[in-house]
């Protein structure tokens, strides 16, 4: 481990891994994978933006370790995460002469993580793969625990396993050709980590939030680090979201809501939509009597700091419609036995599950949020 490197463990016995963070690993991808590696060849699935940016470079660092790149280029965007592209990557898998025992690379954003992952689980009923996640908001979210999903017409990551990585190789450099808006995206799950069970992290974001948004090295190397170890350990705990994993849900069921009415859209990124999620999720508990108004109001400064919309009726690909969320949260895969199950919050860094929720009083919510005046 060099001095600019850091790894974080995710304990899952046997099957644990290490998250390694730091600058300049795309050179060191040989270095870091070959002793996973049974045979020279392995499998890399990238969309086709990471592939024209980074891929020579990947491949450079596969090479100097003697390893050999098949790749499958997928197109960019949530598009991608459909029955059909996970046909196409496991058929061209298949036809490349991909075993069981290789590896698959999954080289790109949260799209690539997820799809390449469950092709991954499914080829040959299981081969391994490593994460080299390209955006903020894989590298602290996605890349990491093992879900692995694709979209269908009921809903957003209704179809897919969890598959654990490997290994995670999370090359800060990568981030220096992410648009602003994809780093503000990621920096919502960054703020989750700090809403969640961190107000000490919630503290530190809110002082570094200029530094975050303008893409400071070690102010991200540090996030990424802290990020990656919060939800290394709840995974540890809870690998299957049985319990505690669905903590990492803060302000997903209604960011997935708003995604789905969007249509998947390139107009709403999931950050985007989480942000406001999670921002709605504090206004809603602060609604209900759980939660101070002034936290609710707290955690939305530091997202508005860090360059995120926090109002439904700031977000592009609308207007969205009360109704229509509603009826999507109901079929969120979260729900059980028909009852909705939210993350709510008691204050910043409080969050914990309810799942009682009162189809009611969030009707009314959602209409104050996208038709009223939300305050």
């Amino acid at each position: 481990m060099t001095a600019s490197e850091s790894r974080v463990r995710v304990e899952l016995g046997e099957r644990g891994y290490d998250i390694v963070i730091g600058q300049g690993l795309l050179a060191r991808a040989g270095e870091l994978i070959a002793p996973l590696a049974t045979r020279r060849l392995v499998f890399v699935v990238a969309d086709q933006t990471v592939a024209r940016l980074h891929l020579p470079a990947l491949q450079r660092g596969l090479a100097a370790a003697g390893l050999d790149a098949c790749v499958v280029e997928i197109a960019p965007g949530e598009a991608s995460k459909s029955m059909t592209q996970l046909e196409a990557v496991l058929d061209a898998l298949m036809e490349a002469g991909a075993e069981r025992n290789d590896l698959v690379l999954a080289f790109g954003g949260g799209v690539v993580g997820d799809l390449a992952g469950l092709a991954a689980g499914l080829l040959k009923r299981g081969a391994r793969f490593v994460q080299i996640p390209t955006t903020l908001l894989a590298q602290v979210d996605s890349s990491v625990g093992g879900k692995t999903a694709i979209n269908s017409r009921a809903g957003k990551n209704m179809i897919g396993l969890f598959h654990q990585p490997h290994l995670v190789v999370a090359d800060l450099d990568v981030l220096d050709t992410l648009p602003e808006r994809e780093r503000a995206a990621g920096l919502a799950e960054v703020a989750k980590y700090g809403l969640i069970d961190d107000p000490g992290f919630f503290a530190w974001l809110e002082t570094h939030a200029r530094a975050m948004r303008s893409g400071d090295k070690p102010a991200t190397a540090e996030a990424v680090r802290v990020s990656c170890s919060a939800k290394a350990r709840i995974v540890a705990l809870d690998e299957t979201e049985q319990a505690e994993r669905a903590l990492l849900n803060l302000g997903h069921t209604f960011g997935h809501a708003l995604e789905r009415a969007n249509g998947y859209g390139s107009e709403l990124l999931h950050g985007e939509a989480v942000a406001v999620g999670m921002a709605m999720a504090f206004r809603y508990s602060a609604r209900l009597g759980l939660c101070p108004v002034q936290d609710a109001a707290r955690a939305e400064r530091l997202l508005q700091a860090l360059g995120l919309a926090t109002r439904v009726r700031e977000l592009a690909g609308g207007p969205y419609q009360a109704h229509e969320l509603a009826m999507h949260m109901a079929h969120d895969k979260k729900a059980r036995h028909g009852r909705m199950t939210l993350i709510l919050a008691r204050g910043i860094g409080q969050a914990f599950i309810d799942g009682e929720v009162g189809a009611a009083s969030l009707s009314e919510f959602l209409a104050s949020e996208c038709d009223g005046d939300a305050g």
